[in-house]
């Protein structure tokens, strides 16, 4: 005998919530989604009537959906733009960026389109071709973040909004803890953070499922892209994500994760601006320029790497720039076999 729907008691259910497990009819479904994002904005006071709200469309499109729907229908008072970052991924953002231009027709919201072309002088096809397959998610990471900030400055608006959803959180709390990095680890399961210009950046999708976005775009029919980046297949969060998936398959409550604690005498980095553009860094130079200054000088792995061997043979890292970009070099240098000077091998 078909089982009914948990919530209704009426139709026939037709859709199984990997959050909870119940089992749902899709108009059911369709609600209870939207009305867990909707708590989720309200209950964290995301927004304030008149906010100017820039929505990441690159991979949110479903978000773009959601806000659009929402905003109507509790008439939060938002001005919604729809942001786009262009990577120049040759057969990948190309194929996106069509999708985002539909959904601006759909929606009839206006739309900026940023690429790293314009802002760096370099596309992702062409820094693959200089770092390789290895550390290129590391330039693209640094890069789009900063991209979306400097979108919204364009589009003078209060708010980013980003698709970053449970498993998305999940992932980074994993990384992070693997790489023993503190500051970010206390950050990465906020709800909401301030960006360049004080520019707040929040996740709607915090407490949803990858799984369940996905099923609401297909029952939906949303015009929805969802290819993997063609550079993605080797990334550190690629192994991360597989590890929770099987993780998942076993406690599906395991994607959840809240705020960390950090203990008060653990020493965070001070956050201050980028000397040559800018931009938030707790460094003299943020890590967009430090990655832009090796690419331009040919040197497209500066700034990438370990530092615990550096501090070894050198002491403390410098806090001056010039001399921090010298020292990336060397460790470079170190890597392809280039012969240490004696000083370095006897600090050793």
């Amino acid at each position: 005998m078909p089982r009914l729907c948990v919530v209704c008691k009426e139709e026939r259910a037709s859709v199984k919530r990997p959050k909870t497990g119940e089992q749902l009819c899709r108009n059911c479904f369709y609600h209870v989604f939207e009305i867990e994002v909707h708590c989720t904005i309200t209950d964290n006071k995301l927004f304030k009537s008149g906010d100017r709200v820039a929505i990441a469309a690159s991979g949110g499109k479903v978000l773009a959906h959601i806000m659009k729907t929402l905003n109507d229908r509790y008439n939060y008072g938002l001005d919604l733009f729809l942001l786009s970052v262009d990577e120049g991924i040759t057969g990948y953002r190309d194929d996106s960026l069509e999708t985002v231009k539909r959904n601006q027709q759909q929606y009839n919201l206006p739309l900026k389109i940023v690429s790293y072309g314009e802002l760096y002088g370099w596309t992702m096809d062409e820094i693959v071709k200089e770092v390789g397959l290895k550390n290129n998610c590391t330039f693209c990471g640094v890069f789009r973040r900063q991209a979306l900030d400097r979108g919204a400055v364009m589009l003078n608006t209060d708010h980013i909004v980003t698709g970053h959803n449970a498993d998305d959180i999940a992932e980074t709390v994993l990384m992070n803890i693997l790489r023993g990095d503190i500051a970010r680890l206390e950050r990465c399961t906020e709800i909401c953070t301030t960006g360049d210009g004080r520019i707040r950046r929040s996740k709607p999708f915090k407490y949803a499922y990858e799984k369940e976005i996905v099923m609401y775009a297909y029952f939906k029919k949303l015009d929805y892209f969802s290819t993997e980046c063609v550079y993605s297949p080797n990334s550190y969060r690629g192994h991360a994500r597989t590890f929770l998936k099987d993780l998942e398959a076993i406690r599906p409550s395991a994607i959840i994760g809240e705020a960390f604690q950090i203990k008060q005498e653990v020493k965070l980095p001070t956050q201050g601006v980028c000397s040559r553009c800018g931009y938030m860094s707790s460094n003299e130079l943020c890590k967009a320029c430090v990655l832009l200054e090796g690419l331009n000088r040919g040197l497209p792995r500066l700034g990438i790497g370990k530092t615990n061997r550096l501090r070894k043979i050198h002491g403390e890292m410098p806090e001056n720039t010039a001399t921090m970009l010298h020292f990336s070099q060397l460790q470079i240098d170190g890597e392809n076999g280039k012969s240490e000077s004696d000083e370095g091998k006897k600090r050793r």
